[in-house]
């Protein structure tokens, strides 16, 4: 995991051609084949043998095909606030993605752009003009295997002229969370890629709320690591008969690459969000000394359960909640420290029924065991006073509906909250229970908890039920002009079709 330095990556890496690579040189990630000096038939060899006059040319490289990546947000099932004080929190992902589709341009257009349409973020940079200098120095070049736990001030430094004028007419608000992303984007890119990068469009969409505690700026930077790894050629797969160690290689360095990112947004992130987005499935996460590493166990068995999560729309300060929590702890110790180490036992118990070999989880009671736990951990959390009136009320309506069981998700406050459904809920009783969400102005997503990863699709083509040949091609047009989440998802998305053609994921 990030920053344990639990697997040892070694610098020379087979790709998924079977081809070495010893510094992730984009040039050579994209040629495609190069026929240019080789004999492919005699006429060709002797062609190659004359010398070259000035009407010869050499022949062109195919262009990278459009391709897409894609990774889950996730919730804290468990331990929340806990967590903080050095106790085991409980991570899972759940089935609202990001998609990142990655279109290249011919070699005379020299730039880069972003685009993220969902919160109207478009720019442009110059390729040639960006500070390769000083992320290609010797003593400041990093590659695909190191391990990035800091971010360099020079490297940061070099940036700011090229994030500064990233929406300079924008609000603050909008222009700090812009900048933040491209931030993010451009370390990565002058990171891994070099001078010599083809210009592309990399094009974001999210189905996952912005700022809800959901982790969806960890989802973006997996996308986006993901995607850089995969056009420098330095990941393998993924496939149904890659191994286990291998495929957990690949997950790692994704992974890493993808803190840097979520700490070019977030300063000094815990490492659970962009784990659990690029491993999928879900974790258990423990940091009892900020000094040093935090535990991270992957769960990589735990079972895809069925959740509604709602959004409060109320928003909320990560910071206030915590600080509400600490607060509570100078002036009642003992009291709050019962409640947290009471939390720890609560995540605790559930990891060893998730683990246990009698848990189904079409079984009504492995789900009763599993969402008790879930109910007495809310209360935890209420004893704490970190709850809102809006939590309370989603409580209230999926009790009333006997629908599930109902803990408020990430800092409280506001935000979200999730509902594990019964297995046996009736259709028409979980309907009833979502118009009535939806008539008091929450925003309500059935979602599966504990799905795939980071997710690859390479090329961007799809069968989705069209009449073009081979499938439908994704491409900047169709991607762009999917409406809102629900265009998104049925256009690309992972969850749409059980088995859907495709999509590619490391497990």
């Amino acid at each position: 995991m990030v920053g344990n330095g639990k697997i040892k990556d070694e610098p020379s890496q087979m790709s998924s051609t079977g081809k070495g690579l010893q510094n992730g040189s984009a040039e050579e990630g994209l040629s495609g084949s190069d026929l240019d000096g080789k004999a492919q038939n005699g006429d060709l060899l002797g062609q190659l043998k004359r010398p070259r006059s000035n009407l010869d040319r050499k022949f062109s490289s195919p262009m990278m095909p459009a391709f897409m990546t894609s990774a889950p947000g996730k919730v804290i099932v468990y331990g929340e606030h806990a967590v903080v004080h050095g106790k085991a929190a409980m991570a899972a992902a759940i089935s609202l993605r990001s998609y990142l589709l990655v279109t290249a341009l011919s070699k005379s257009r020299r730039t880069i752009t972003l685009r993220f349409p969902d919160i109207s973020l478009d720019h442009t940079w110059e390729i040639d003009v960006l500070p390769w200098s000083t992320f290609s120095d010797p003593a400041k070049k990093k590659y695909y295997y190191d391990l990035v736990t800091t971010l360099d001030p020079d490297l940061v430094h070099a940036m700011q002229p090229h994030i500064s004028d990233v929406s300079p007419h924008a609000c603050p608000e909008t222009r700090k969370i812009h900048q933040a992303a491209a931030s993010s984007f451009l370390y990565l890119f002058l990171s891994l890629g070099s001078q010599t990068f083809p210009g592309c469009i990399y094009t974001l969409r999210s189905t996952l709320p912005i700022g809800a505690g959901l982790g969806s700026s960890a989802s973006i930077c997996v996308c986006l690591s993901a995607a850089l790894l995969l056009q420098i050629r330095t990941l393998a797969g993924p496939h149904p008969d890659q191994p286990r160690e291998e495929a957990e290689l690949q997950i790692e360095r994704i992974n890493r690459w993808a803190f840097v990112g979520e700490m070019c947004i977030h300063g000094n992130p815990s490492g659970v969000d962009n784990t659990v987005a690029t491993g999928g499935k879900a974790v258990i996460f423990k940091r009892e000394d900020y000094k040093k590493p935090p535990v991270v166990t992957s769960l990589r068995n735990f079972p895809e359960l069925p959740l509604l999560l709602v959004n409060t729309r109320q928003s909320r300060s990560t910071a206030t909640e915590v600080a509400k929590v600490a607060a509570l702890k100078k002036a009642q110790p003992e009291i709050t420290n019962s409640i947290l180490d009471s939390i720890d036992k609560v995540t605790e118990s559930a990891h060893m029924v998730i683990s246990h070999v009698s848990f189904d989880k079409e079984s009504h009671n492995s789900a009763e065991t599993f969402g008790e736990l879930i109910k007495i951990n809310h209360g935890l959390l209420v004893s704490l006073g970190v709850s809102h009136p809006r939590l309370e009320r989603i409580r209230e309506l999926v009790n009333s509906a006997g629908a599930g069981w109902t803990k408020l998700t990430g800092a409280g406050g506001g935000g979200c909250a999730i509902t594990l459904l019964k297995p046996d809920v009736e259709p028409l009783v979980l309907k009833d229970l979502e118009e009535r969400l939806v008539a008091e102005n929450f925003e309500r997503f059935e979602v599966t908890l504990g799905g795939d990863g980071v997710g690859v699709l390479w090329p961007a083509v799809l069968r989705n039920g069209s009449e073009e040949e081979g499938g439908e091609e994704i491409d900047q047009e169709k991607f762009l002009n999917a409406d809102g989440r629900d265009g998104v998802e049925r256009l690309v998305g992972v969850g749409v079709h059980e088995k859907r053609e495709g999509w590619k994921f490391w497990r």
